[in-house]
């Protein structure tokens, strides 16, 4: 591995994320219910996607984040869902900064982040997902009507994610105040904020350079889905 933001689902499982990993061979993914992302190694052979099987149900749908470059087929025994385009950002200039109205959100929240999350698309967000990292939010007469938090965590670096704001709160600044406020811990702790986005999503791009922001690259987003076949032999 190059660079830990080159395959950044397996450098955090290996690494900062390893209490959540499960395993096979060099094949890792997350807890279903924490998030759908799985990781292989750089040019996985046969022997890799079978180990990848064997932690997924017939009929899952996984992500494999960077895996699939430019293929629009998947390997025997899966089939493509999604493939979708993306980009990897790292901050180069943003300015974390600490909001006395963003609220850490806890188990207790769930429901709440679970509602927002259903409403505003951001990305995938689970029951569990909040053990990710930590999480923001913004609420206005008791409502959560924003929220942002960390996800992946390769050395080095943390991924802010879930970036969302209710449509009715729309316009006010509250995702780039918790960007910022996200931004402010993983700073404190010596890492470099990055974050991942659609390629479609213009305005969030143009926002999130706005916000000090760079692009590293292009990455693909697959989403697979196992068909219980030929891939574990």
């Amino acid at each position: 591995m190059s660079h830990p933001l080159d395959n950044p689902v397996l450098a955090s499982l290996a690494g900062a994320h390893a209490s959540l990993a499960v395993t096979r061979g060099r094949a890792a993914r997350y807890p279903a219910d924490v998030s759908p992302f799985c990781a292989l190694p750089a040019d996985p052979a046969a022997a890799d996607w079978a180990d990848a099987a064997r932690l997924v149900s017939p009929g899952e749908s996984v992500a494999f984040p960077g895996q699939l470059a430019g293929a629009r087929s998947a390997p025997p025994g899966w089939e493509v869902d999604w493939l979708g385009g993306g980009v990897q950002l790292t901050a180069t200039a943003l300015e974390g900064k600490p909001d006395e109205e963003t609220l850490p959100l806890g188990p207790a929240d769930v429901g709440d982040m679970l509602r927002l999350t259903e409403l505003t698309k951001p990305g995938p967000f689970l029951p569990r997902t909040i053990e990710m990292g930590t999480y923001l939010g913004i609420r206005r007469g008791g409502e959560l009507v924003a929220m942002a938090g960390e996800r992946l965590r390769p050395p080095g670096f943390t991924e802010i994610s879930a970036v969302c704001t209710d449509p009715a709160w729309r316009g006010h600044g509250l995702g780039s105040r918790l960007v910022r406020a996200v931004a402010a811990g993983i700073i404190a702790r010596g890492e470099t904020p990055f974050l991942h986005a659609v390629t479609s999503n213009i305005t969030a791009i143009r926002l999130y350079e706005e916000l000090g922001f760079t692009l590293r690259r292009e990455i693909t987003f697959p989403l697979l889905r196992f068909t219980g076949a030929a891939a574990v032999g």
